[in-house]
């Protein structure tokens, strides 16, 4: 089990340049981040998730990197986050980092050598053509603001190939001076103690004619070489594929438990909020039926939300069209495909759904991330650019800047938010902390809950028919552990008869309150529940 840490640890995504500021600049830095691991080791969190660190011109919040091998001058020093490391270890956290292998900026040192001619050595790190016609039909990804995946280099007279924003040429993985690079990249940051990576955008690393050049065999024979050297030299790391594709393509990125260790559900977090829409819980059973077993060894994650837009890309159009008119009722609260919004204001401020949307996810089968804020039900500003609408300052407290810096405000990386519903002055965690109710202290709860429940992190999952549209109930088990999850979507007291005839007998403890349940008599069991009441049933 020590090799599988990452099967039942709760993961928190930090964006460092908003999480707290250090030296009154106005942006978050590690030491900043370093002053905050109190706060995230008492919430109980397991390993941290960073956003890109490396130096960029963050034309795309540093998804755009210009330096693999450094850290972004705004966040401070490779000494600064050696010391973050340890100190983050030393708390039990774990902690992986963003690792964007598609593409570059095109203000990285290859790229700048690609353009000054096709005899350079560096041009052959990018795909380059003479035409912008190649590898027709691949759809554009950042529909809002892209017309195509070529771009034209006048210095060299050539198009470069992008799936993502034009200032990010991706690179050409069938150059094996390219592998090696990412190789010898990938060992740097495992030999100074990282504890794997969240690989960004990786279905895209090759391009093949008359493909969609998405999820091809090369891709995964370049993602397999990578594992196996991982497994060889830093055995206890671990590897994330954000790969937003439908459950069976999902299935590819595990290999034979030879690629990846983990990947996004992607699928499942859209069709969760639908259900709490249409008060039917059929769109979950659905996704959840259609989820593939997976190798030993590997794991989903589960999320909400996080630093993207609440993604539509593999839904129908139909529920396209319900999600955006439901979810996104203004324009500026759409990207793309996708919605750009955090959760609490998703849920209309409703700390009761929240919590039962908290809940489901914990006993998903995978690991869940909570999204910094989410935890304290921070809001949104759909007034900002891009996806910066959802990764504005943590709100700390009801003082200056939240607590986040002590900066003049027009200084700050983002501004805090206004809304007077959101704002520091009503969310922040120093008043959660104090507030036995708190969405925060909820959190805590249920993370250490879940710790206790090993059939959330390693057990089976069994959907049971509760004759309800507006109730989920399914079985977690293990060998030595059954939990049964029920969840009410819906705003109205619900109620449900299980067939429990397995467990005929046995007695019942609620695992969150600690509440004595009936026992089971005979086969069937009446569950009731308030409005997004929901309750974790483990036997005894």
């Amino acid at each position: 089990m020590k090799k599988q840490w990452y099967k039942d640890a709760v993961y928190y995504e930090v964006n460092v340049k908003a999480f707290q500021d250090s030296n009154d600049d106005g942006i978050g830095d590690f030491p900043g981040l370093t002053s905050r691991l109190d706060y995230l080791a008492d919430l109980g969190v397991g390993c941290l998730w960073l956003m890109p660190m490396y130096p960029s011109p963050l034309k795309d919040g540093g998804y755009d990197i210009s330096d693999y091998r450094d850290i972004h001058p705004d966040l401070g020093t490779l000494d600064d986050f050696k010391k973050f490391l340890a100190e983050a270890h030393a708390r039990g956290i774990k902690v992986i980092t963003d690792l964007v292998m598609n593409h570059t900026s095109d203000t990285h040192f290859w790229f700048q050598e690609a353009l000054k001619g096709i005899d350079n050595p560096y041009h052959d790190y990018y795909v380059w053509s003479d035409n912008d016609k190649k590898y027709a039909g691949t759809r554009i990804i950042f529909i809002d603001t892209e017309t195509s995946n070529w771009t034209f280099a006048d210095s060299v007279g050539q198009y470069y190939w992008h799936r993502f924003f034009s200032h990010q040429p991706d690179l050409n993985y069938d150059n094996p001076k390219v592998q090696e690079e990412m190789l010898d990249i990938v060992r740097y940051w495992l030999d100074m103690g990282i504890d794997g990576f969240r690989v960004d955008a990786i279905p895209y690393l090759f391009e093949r004619e008359g493909t969609s050049n998405e999820n091809l065999p090369e891709t995964h024979a370049f993602i397999k070489r990578i594992r196996k050297v991982m497994d060889a030299e830093y055995p206890q790391a671990m590897l994330l594929a954000e790969a937003n594709q439908e459950p069976e393509a999902l299935l590819d990125f595990f290999g034979d438990g030879d690629e990846f260790h983990m990947a996004y559900h992607f699928p499942l977090m859209p069709r969760m909020f639908m259900a709490l829409k249409k008060k039917d819980v059929s769109p979950v059973i659905e996704v959840l039926n259609k989820t593939p077993a997976i190798p030993e060894g590997c794991q989903w994650m589960m999320f909400l939300r996080n630093h993207d837009e609440l993604t539509l890309e593999i839904v129908s159009t139909e529920e396209q069209e319900y999600m955006l008119k439901t979810y996104a009722p203004e324009n500026r609260m759409k990207s793309n495909l996708g919605i750009r919004r955090r959760l609490m204001p998703l849920l209309d401020g409703n700390q009761r759904a929240n919590q039962m949307m908290n809940a489901m996810l914990f006993a998903m089968p995978g690991a869940p991330i909570i999204y910094y804020g989410d935890e304290i039900g921070m809001g949104e500003n759909i007034h900002l650019n891009d996806r910066d609408g959802v990764r504005t300052p943590m709100q700390w407290d009801a003082g200056k800047n939240g607590g986040f810096s002590n900066a003049a405000a027009h200084n700050l990386i983002l501004p805090v938010i206004g809304d007077p519903l959101y704002c520091p002055a009503c969310v922040n965690v120093a008043h959660q902390e104090a507030v036995a109710s708190s969405l925060l202290n909820f959190l805590k709860k249920l993370i250490q809950v879940r710790k206790g429940l090993k059939a959330f992190a390693y057990g089976t999952i069994e959907i049971l028919d509760t004759g309800n549209v507006r109730v989920l109930a399914f079985v977690r088990r293990t060998a030595d552990s059954v939990v049964i999850c029920v969840f009410n979507v819906s705003a109205e007291a619900q109620w449900c008869l299980l067939s429990l005839s397995s467990y005929a007998g046995k007695k019942m403890r609620e695992c969150f309150s600690g509440a004595g349940f009936p026992s089971v008599d005979g086969g069937s069991y009446t569950v009731m529940m308030e409005g997004y009441g929901w309750y974790y049933l483990e036997t005894e």
